[in-house]
């Protein structure tokens, strides 16, 4: 109670105080006092307390309004000594704004990322724009707001503006407020304040605070809230949800133990299985202080906007050192607690650094030269660096914070990194002066701190808290992207000194990673736990970039080079000396060479797939040949000291594992090996690590012999034995090998001999080969396209990306491939050039197996389809570097020979698995290569002379005695017939005859021969090309003569094939001269017998007669409420037990609408499948309660055929007889009224009973009145859609229907004309006289709606099908016709004068020349507007235009005219005149014939005037579009980054969702927005969707670019949105962050499905079609 009079006194009270207050005087007096921190402290500790925190509920409004006038205002006329508005006026006018823009983004707005790219992303918020910052951009960095003032050359120091007397002042009241703002917001006392800040009068009130952690969820923290301070749910959803956005929030308000009670509730209920929430009780005034303290950051950060001077003192004060001497300063203090602070705290201040610190690079230099320490131009250049005394030890404890502290980066201070360390300058500075390479390398290196005996990281059994860590302490490989990310232009000693520092412990972290995770083959068992194997691959992937950027920054200069490459080489050494231990050296012999190497088997010893020392050093030893460093200093270099065997060792090692792991050896090591295997070729990893290993492998090739080398290669295979026994080309001749290990040797056998070719055959890395980057990226490109045609986001992902996410695709992608737009569907594919095809290569050594398969079938078809050899011969190579120009005698020494000749001798004989196919391909393969090699060197040998790669000679020298084996020619000759070879004929064949050219190049007759040979090839193509299409003419010709000859023929077929001809001659009038009429005693008859209809059941297969008396058939059918025709989003839904429906009002604001996919089954058939479906659903939901595709408690199930989502069925039903027959058999029977069987009644009964509970969204009842008026009101709303989306789309009214829809309305309609007949008859007798007296005033009917009320075209519907009722009771013999033909006539004529009524402007337009033919109309027209205007007096504006009345009155009646031509066509069967069949001229006329009405409508008027006129008491409805959306994607990004959460004040919504029906914009998937619908908590978009689309909505989420359809609460799916790239794609989750524009087409598309009420089938396909989206909780969205 104390806490609630103090609540009421306290405004009171202030009001007072408020009044008698002078922030002049205040200031005034502070000018006067002796200890100014004192007298502002003693004003703040009296006054912050009575404006802040005074009850449970904080008061915001009460709080903005008096916080600025009684204390900050006087701080205000503090700084100016004047009027506050005129004294920061002045200074804003004398201001010299910074060139650095420094918007500080919020969450979601769009940005262009820095420095390169354009792409165009999201932001996560808390950064800041670079527009003005010279160093972040390529070229122009100014934008047209931030260009500086080129005139004002003086670019005077900002401080000369001001006094002395007011820089003082200034210097005073910041270092007042900042220091305050700090110590509070570091202040960890709970229960008292800092001195000077003691409140007067100090009352027992506390707040039970609780503060944000990223450990509990939110249901956690909800329910312990709900348990601990007794709060509703509600409520405990708006504390958790403010506690997560500010980082803290009042819970409980009272006095100490009432607060203190709470906490121990909240600690004891989230202890058990993390650490608790963090829960403070603290005394009122303290949060009062710190409340004000953020109030206080948020009003410095507003005023230095006001001028750069104000700006440049805060800086001064914030980074002054303070009594305590290092680390003392107020910037430290808040950066060192940091980790201590609420998100809400930390964000404030990180926006207040943003503003002021970072923003002003003139400053940091000018201070810079003033300061008489390096150290203090650092404390300027950045917040973060501030801390980086002499050895930067304050970024290592700022690291170790972040790494404990249990919030995300992005609220961290660390994150602001990113800020300083891109600016080049600075992170050079900071290399060359603060050592900072070195820094943060150690930093890392000391938190991964398990290594095993020899050193190495070991992250086996890894517990959480370490894999947590773990992920931390990456984001300082982050912070060492930053500082790497601009390579220096010119290098200093002092820099290159430090960089190599750098480097050295770089090369440390290598050495820690060097081996780790080694790996044993398990031989026998199962390894029985898979081992921790991602850790070390994620520091693998994070370190990626940093090696490539290493190496570039080593590329720079040629003294860092040569020092690195030493350097590495060195480490390389000491790791290679700790791992020979052991080892014994053996001697290898074959084809008459000797090596001496080590035993070692990969398959029984230890082997790791990570060596990042290697490869850095073969990345280093590649860019020696590129920047030519091995050519100019060879003397600095040790490459005499290099011993090859060691370089190759373990690359080759990792190699044969992954020909082992092919071979199927390693199986019982599972799938992490396989996934080792696979990043380790993967994109994002091989650039550092396949290629790499394969550069080294070259390295070692190009400076050793090839034969010793690969000797050395068949031992590490374990294929030594094979090959160099004397017999080997005789291996198979005895057959006791098991067929296991031969299999396994085959595929060791093609791998090894793919290494051959990839050692031999890649050339197109810079350093190795004579190519440029462009090159390697445009065969990359080229190999990718050789598979198939593919997506620019699918090339995107296989090339390797950059440090700053480019592949260099842009460049040159034009230049081989060519750009296919995509259409409504599918996506633009680039389609490789034909003349790029002559650069494939099969054994292209980024080509999985799959991948090589596919591009060699592709290529192949590609060759056959323009009728050449399907041969795919190896391409010209671009030439070596020098360094590795010896590689090409690989493939011509003897061992490779050897090999060669003992596969191709293996060959002779049919395979009996002792060889396979893909060994003779490589082999084949080689030979190839090894001849284009040689014809490369033969042209290039007129320049230099060097002939000495002899290939063709050496395949054609026979084997030495005493073996005299054949040569490899003679072999291929051989081979080329044996029946056993036929695929790889083509490419032998191809092998001689490029050797044949070869020799005759040799012996100078190289040019008569190729030309005669090409000669020969252009013929032989020609005479081809004409046989073909000498074929072709023939063909077409036969087929032309026959079609001839079988003319009859072929018109029969076409007719029965034609749906429309053959049923406009069935319908033929009965005789001639009958016009085609569908309604009145005129109406068209089918002559002769009745019809017989027959269909198919689609789940027994009987065929059946549809007639009333049989077995009932039904078409499964799906009713939904519908707001797609709605004129009015903002009508209250409607009280479903007591609202009547019998008149639709015009605005149909909601509808229920029926579709049917157009299947037929007997109803007893479905009722059995339904019920299987039901049992189905109980058992399932017992083992699992998930949602699926369809409700069956609804009703609902999907289509036995199509799957189609249905709820209930449409009884199909004879055409009627007509009425009169029966009336005038048996007229006093009632039941001769009820002709239909048991079975078609029950379900008449279902489907009448299924539309009422979906329309009204009530239980079913079928006795309930209002079930026969939903069925009316469905058939009409449903074919007031149609007809609409008919007009929409352009197509005619009849014949352009899908089957499935006329039979819907056919069905549907005739149903409309039944359902009486199972309902109480008294009942849809008193509908008819209530329905009539809305036209024909009944003195018995009270409360008739107005006639503007009164949507016709559903009252039509409904008269004419209640009107049977009426008609059964009546012995007059008035005909059905003649009654359907009177309503039509009344209600037109009551809709046409709801037209006049509503439809005639204000201001008439010029009267437009009618034609002669509708004078009588516009004089007709005048006429009754006029009678109209009598009875209404005032009421209706004066019209003199006849034109234009008779133009609005046809616009306006002509949809209703065409509905009524539907229902009337369907109701009674006639067809179509052809006019109708056609878009055309004379649609009118044959509307009004077929309704037999006349074309001048007013006639009905005056034909019957004495009986209208007593009856006078918008249109045309414009169809429904969903809404315009902008072309351009960003505006739409801008649009909702301003969007704020309407719950949350003012807080930025995290999923900001476009509702494309209506263009609200909601808050989606957050807590804060959920609201409660029909007892159930859901989230924004779900309660929207039962607002405007009945329960079905169309969503666009702006941040993911991604449609979303759902459908009531639990079915939803994601749909392709309509904005694409200029690639033709979608970027769904803008990870790409192309710049997205409109496609019209397919905006159409999501358009057409909402129209045809085609969303809720749309979502039960894909449900269907992926499982996981049945789990989604679509409600909460």
């Amino acid at each position: 109670m104390a806490a609630a009079e103090t609540d009421r006194e306290a405004p009171s009270a202030l009001c007072s105080e408020f009044l008698n207050f002078s922030a002049k005087d205040t200031a005034a007096k502070w000018l006067l006092a002796s200890n100014l921190p004192k007298e502002v402290y003693q004003h703040l500790a009296c006054y912050v307390p009575k404006i802040y925190c005074l009850g449970p509920n904080l008061n915001p409004q009460n709080e903005d309004l008096l916080a600025p006038l009684l204390l900050q205002s006087p701080l205000e006329w503090y700084l100016c000594g004047e009027e506050p508005s005129v004294g920061l006026a002045k200074l804003e006018q004398n201001n010299q704004p910074s060139q650095l823009c420094g918007h500080v983004f919020k969450v979601g707005e769009p940005t262009y990322s820095c420095r390169y790219s354009k792409a165009l992303k999201t932001s996560g918020g808390g950064g800041f724009c670079d527009c003005g910052d010279t160093e972040a951009w390529k070229k122009g960095p100014y934008c047209q707001k931030h260009e500086p003032n080129i005139s004002d050359s003086s670019q005077k120091d900002p401080l000369a503006n001001m006094t002395e007397e007011m820089i003082a002042r200034t210097y005073n009241v910041f270092s007042i407020i900042l220091k305050y703002a700090v110590d509070m917001l570091t202040w960890d006392k709970e229960d008292e304040l800092p001195e000077g800040l003691e409140p007067p009068v100090r009352g027992d009130t506390y707040y039970c605070m609780l503060f944000n952690d990223e450990v509990h969820t939110y249901e956690q923290v909800i329910y312990t809230l709900q348990k601990a301070v007794n709060c509703t749910q509600k409520e405990a959803v708006s504390f958790a949800t403010t506690v997560d956005r500010d980082g803290r929030k009042s819970v409980r308000f009272g006095d100490f133990q009432f607060c203190e009670q709470a906490k121990s509730v909240i600690v004891r209920n989230t202890s058990r299985q993390t650490k608790p929430l963090r829960v403070q009780v603290m005394h009122s005034s303290v949060v009062a202080h710190q409340c004000f303290a953020l109030k206080a950051l948020t009003w410095l950060g507003q005023i230095i906007r006001y001028s750069d001077a104000l700006r440049r003192i805060l800086c001064q004060v914030g980074l002054q050192r303070g009594p305590e001497g290092e680390n003392s300063s107020l910037v430290d203090t808040l950066m060192l607690c940091d980790s201590k602070m609420w998100k809400g705290a930390r964000n404030v201040y990180h926006q207040l650094f943003m503003s002021s610190l970072l923003m002003d690079s003139k400053y940091k230099k000018l201070f810079y030269r003033q300061s008489h320490t390096p150290l203090l131009s650092l404390l300027l250049l950045s917040p973060l660096l501030c801390l980086l005394h002499h050895c930067l030890q304050n970024y290592e404890r700022l690291q170790s914070d972040y790494v404990k502290d249990d919030h995300d980066r992005e609220f961290s201070v660390t994150d602001l990194s990113v800020q300083m360390f891109t600016v080049p300058s600075l992170a050079r500075m900071l290399i060359t002066e603060e050592n900072l390479m070195t820094t943060i390398i150690r930093t890392f290196v000391d938190h991964l701190r398990h290594r095993d005996l020899q050193g190495r990281f070991q992250f086996e059994r890894y517990t959480a808290q370490q894999a947590f860590k773990f992920r931390r302490v990456q984001s300082l490989i982050g912070d060492l992207k930053y500082v790497l990310i601009s390579r220096p232009t010119e290098w200093t000693d002092q820099l290159r000194e430090k960089y190599l520092e750098g480097f050295d412990a770089f090369l440390e972290l290598l050495k820690c990673m060097q081996g780790m995770d080694p790996v044993v083959r398990q031989v026998g068992q199962h390894i029985e736990m898979e081992p921790e194997w991602e850790a070390a691959f994620t520091l693998q992937m994070k370190l990626t970039h940093i090696i490539s950027m290493m190496q570039e920054w080593c590329a720079s200069d040629e003294r860092v080079l040569i020092e690195a490459y030493k350097k590495c080489l060195s480490a390389l050494t000491h790791c290679h000396s700790g791992f020979t231990d052991g080892e014994q050296p053996i001697t290898l012999s074959m084809c008459g060479h000797s090596v001496e190497t080590i035993r070692y088997c990969v398959s029984q010893e230890k082997v790791s797939i990570h060596l990042p020392v290697s490869r850095l050093l073969a990345g280093l030893h590649a860019l020696l040949s590129t920047t030519e460093v091995a050519y100019r200093f060879p003397v600095q270099l040790p490459l005499s000291e290099l011993s090859p065997p060691m370089l190759i060792e373990h690359p080759l090692r990792c190699l044969v594992l992954c020909a082992q792991v092919h071979a199927g050896m390693w199986r019982r090591n599972g799938f992490s090996l396989v996934n080792q295997i696979y990043y380790y070729h993967n994109v994002k990893c091989r650039v550092e690590m396949f290629d790499k290993d394969l550069i080294m492998l070259q390295a070692g090739a190009s400076m050793m012999d090839p034969n010793h080398f690969l000797m050395i290669v068949l031992s590490r295979f374990e294929l030594y034995h094979i090959f160099s026994s004397a017999d080997c080309r005789k291996r198979y001749s005895r057959e006791n090998a098991h067929k296991d290990v031969v299999q396994q040797n085959n595929t060791l056998t093609e791998e090894m001999l793919h290494l051959v070719i990839m050692i031999v055959g890649e050339r197109y890395t810079a350093g190795v080969g004579q190519v440029e980057s462009s090159d390697e990226t445009r065969r990359e490109i080229v190999h990718q396209l050789c598979i198939r045609p593919m997506a620019h986001s699918e090339l995107v992902k296989a090339l390797p990306e950059n440090e700053n996410k480019e592949t260099g695709m842009e460049r040159v992608i034009d230049s081989v491939a060519l750009f296919k737009k995509p259409g409504v569907t599918g996506r633009g594919l680039y389609k490789l050039r034909p003349d790029c095809a002559k650069m494939f290569n099969l054994y292209f050594h980024h080509y999985s197996r799959a991948d090589q398969s596919k591009a060699e079938e592709a290529q192949r078809r590609i060759k056959r389809q323009n009728g050449e050899d399907s041969v795919l011969p190896p391409p010209v190579l671009p030439r070596f570097c020098p360094l590795f120009a010896s590689l090409v005698n690989i493939l011509q020494c003897d061992v490779l020979l050897g090999i060669l000749g003992a596969v191709l001798q293996w060959a002779m004989e049919p395979s009996g698995g002792h060889w396979s196919e893909s060994m003779l391909q490589r082999v084949l393969h080689l030979i190839g290569m090894g001849l284009v090699e040689e014809q490369q060197h033969l042209i290039g040998s007129a320049d230099d002379n060097d002939t000495n790669f002899n290939f063709t000679l050496k395949i054609s020298r026979p084997g030495e005695a005493p073996a005299n084996t054949p040569s490899i020619l003679a072999l291929l000759e051989t081979l080329q017939n044996a029946p056993h070879l036929e695929v790889h004929k083509d490419m032998i064949r191809w092998i001689l005859k490029v050797k044949l050219i070869q020799i005759s190049l040799q012996s100078h007759l190289s040019l008569e021969c190729l030309c005669k040979y090409k000669a020969e090839r252009k013929r032989k193509a020609e005479m081809a090309r004409l046989r073909r299409e000498k074929i072709m003419a023939q063909m077409s010709e036969m087929q032309r003569h026959f079609i001839n000859e079988n003319k009859e023929l072929f018109q029969q077929s076409l007719e029965e094939l034609d749906p429309s001809t053959s049923s406009t001659l069935e319908h033929s009038p009965s005789s001639c001269d009958s016009a085609l009429v569908c309604v009145g005693p005129r109406r068209w008859r089918a002559g002769g017998s009745e019809r017989r209809q027959m269909v198919t059941c689609i789940l027994c297969q009987e065929e059946q007669e549809i007639r009333t008396d049989g077995k009932a058939m039904v078409l499964a059918a799906f009713v939904q409420r519908s707001t797609v025709m709605s004129k009015n989003r903002k009508r209250p839904p409607h009280n479903p037990d007591k609202y009547d429906p019998l008149f639709m009002h015009p605005d149909l604001s909601f509808g229920t609408h029926t579709g049917s996919c157009g299947h037929i089954m007997h109803s007893h058939c479905w009722q059995r499948y339904f019920e299987a479906v039901q049992a189905k659903e109980q058992r399932r939901q017992q083992r699992l309660r998930v949602h699926t595709s369809y409700d069956v408690e609804n009703g609902e199930f999907l289509c036995p055929l199509c799957e189609c989502l249905s709820n209930t069925v449409i009884p199909l039903l004879s055409e009627q007889p007509d009425l009169s027959q029966w009336l005038s058999i048996t007229s006093q029977q009632m039941k001769a009224l009820n002709p239909y069987s048991s079975t078609i009644k029950e379900m008449l009964t279902t489907f009448g009973t299924a539309t009422y509970k979906v329309g009204l969204k009530v239980h079913p009842n079928e006795q309930d009145p209002r079930v026969p008026i939903m069925c009316w009101g469905s058939c009409a709303y449903t074919i007031q859609c149609i007809e609409r989306l008919l007009v929409d789309e352009e197509k005619p009214l009849f014949g352009s229907l899908p089957c499935r829809q006329d039979d819907c309305l056919s069905s549907l309609t005739r149903f409309g004309s039944a359902c009486w007949t199972v309902s109480s008859h008294t009942t849809v007798q008193n509908h008819f006289i209530r329905l009539l007296a809305a036209l024909v005033p009944d003195p018995r009917v009270e409360n008739t709606p107005c006639i503007l009320d009164i949507d016709m075209f559903h009252l039509l519907v409904s008269l004419v099908l209640s009107h049977p009722a009426i008609l059964c009771l009546d012995s007059s013999g008035l005909s059905a016709d003649a009654a359907q033909l009177h309503f039509l006539h009344l209600v037109t004529v009551a809709h046409i004068v709801q037209i006049l009524l509503t439809s005639v402007p204000e201001e008439m337009q010029m009267e437009q020349e009618g034609g002669g033919a509708e004078r009588e109309e516009e004089e007709n027209v005048c006429m009754l507007y006029n009678t109209l205007r009598t009875h209404l007096g005032s009421g209706l504006h004066e019209v003199s235009s006849g034109w234009h009345l008779w133009h609005c009155v046809k616009a306006g009646i002509l949809p209703y005219l065409r509905a009524a031509a539907l229902f009337f066509h369907y109701l009674n069967g006639a067809p179509a005149p052809p006019e109708l069949h056609t878009l055309g001229a004379g649609e009118w006329e044959a509307l009004c014939g077929y309704l037999c009405l006349p074309s001048n409508l007013l006639q009905l008027y005056y034909n019957n005037q004495e009986l209208m006129e007593p009856l006078l008491q918008r249109f045309p409805r414009e169809s429904n579009h969903l809404i315009e959306l902008p072309g351009d994607y960003s505006a739409l990004i801008n649009q909702a980054s301003s969007f704020t959460c309407p719950k949350s004040g003012g807080d930025k919504s995290r999923a900001p969702t476009l509702c494309l029906v209506c263009g609200a914009m909601l808050c989606s998937q957050s807590y804060c927005c959920q609201t409660e619908l029909e007892g159930e908590d859901v989230g924004a978009c779900t309660a929207h969707t039962f607002a405007c689309g009945a329960g079905v909505g169309i969503f666009l989420r702006v941040r993911e670019s991604q449609v979303l359809f759902l459908a009531g609460k639990t079915k939803g799916c994601f749909y392709a949105p309509p904005y694409l790239d200029d690639y033709g794609e979608t970027d769904q989750g803008l990870r790409r962050g192309n710049p997205l524009h409109l496609c019209q087409e397919r905006y159409r598309k999501v358009q057409k499905l909402w129209r045809q009420h085609s969303i809720t089938e749309e979502i039960g396909h894909a449900q269907e079609a992926n499982q996981t989206l049945v789990g989604i909780d679509w409600q909460h969205l």
